[in-house]
């Protein structure tokens, strides 16, 4: 055997060195990450209903979804939970299952769902394993002695709209969950004598403020070779637009909804609540999708974290 390795050295070299080169870029190209990728892939579905039971968030989004969702190639296992206000779906699919193709799959299965209740947010889709605990934390806390005077609790909606998203597309990232604080929310409280005086019910006041607060396309208008597209913009912007809503007409009598309410804002219910050394905090925390690299994300993530602060977090104190 020996007398032939030396007879094809050549050869024999030449194939070592093949053999080093795809090792180098295995190992240079290899995923790292806390625990080995053997297990099934996972996909979860959020789906947001403020205000509804989980009696009416399993009949009106649940059912809806699984009559979509239990067609797609490969899925093993379906699991659903319905919960105050909320929704959650996990598909789970065998390993090897080209994750990218089934989470288009996946959408464009939640397209065909006809119509969702008023008030229900878009579905969210995550692609996630069991293993994929949350591996990096963050938390917004104010300056040092608060100069802006900051509250933590309304400062939610101004980190899932604007930190979020640019965390969320890191390469490799799959969800950014948020904790603390709570979503703002106007808060309309109706006094129920003057709306007696007025003969109006709380369910003429809903249907007025539905009604108003839309925008409604107009079509459009050809005027020879130009085209116009009309649109009635009608949705609030300010508080006082709510509060200046015309409720009710009688000759030169006008209801308000100022005369039969009090307009404020506020935020919902809080339910989670993260402190740091006794200050309230806004928590993010970290998940990677199936196979990525960890390293990578981290590195990544610190430099995108570094522009937020610089760009979003600091000015707003």
């Amino acid at each position: 055997m020996f007398a032939l390795i030396v007879r094809h050295g050549i050869l024999v070299a030449v194939a070592v060195l093949i053999v080093c080169l795809l090792g180098i870029v295995a190992a240079i190209r290899i995923p790292v990450q806390m625990i080995p990728d053997l297990e099934v892939r996972t996909i979860s579905i959020r789906t947001s209903w403020p205000g509804a039971t989980p009696q009416d968030v399993e009949k009106e989004i649940i059912v809806e979804q699984e009559e979509y969702l239990r067609n797609i190639p490969y899925l093993q296992r379906m699991q659903s939970t319905a919960n105050f206000a909320t929704a959650e779906i996990e598909l789970e699919f065998p390993f090897g299952v080209d994750l990218n193709e089934t989470l288009i799959r996946v959408n464009n299965a939640l397209t065909q769902v006809p119509s969702y209740p008023e008030n229900v947010d878009e579905p969210g889709v995550y692609a996630t394993s069991f293993s994929d605990s949350a591996f990096m934390y963050f938390r917004v806390a104010p300056m040092q002695g608060n100069p802006q005077g900051l509250d933590m609790d309304m400062m939610r909606d101004y980190i899932e709209d604007n930190v979020r998203p640019r965390m969320s597309g890191v390469a490799g990232v799959s969800e950014v969950s948020v904790g603390g604080g709570a979503e703002r929310q106007i808060q309309i409280h109706l006094h129920p004598e003057r709306l007696a005086e007025r003969e109006l019910t709380p369910l003429q006041v809903r249907d007025a403020i539905r009604n108003r607060n839309r925008d409604i396309s107009g079509g459009e208008v050809e005027s020879g070779k130009r085209r116009y597209l009309l649109r009635t913009v009608g949705r609030f912007e300010e508080l006082d637009d709510l509060r200046n809503l015309i409720l009710d007409r009688h000759g030169d009598g006008i209801t308000y909804l100022s005369d039969v309410a009090d307009v404020g804002l506020g935020h919902f219910s809080i339910r989670d609540m993260n402190y740091v050394n006794g200050s309230p905090v806004i928590s993010l925390a970290i998940r990677r999708e199936s196979g990525s690299n960890v390293i990578a994300i981290k590195q990544a993530m610190m430099q995108e974290v570094e522009l937020i602060n610089q760009e979003l977090l600091n000015p707003q104190g």
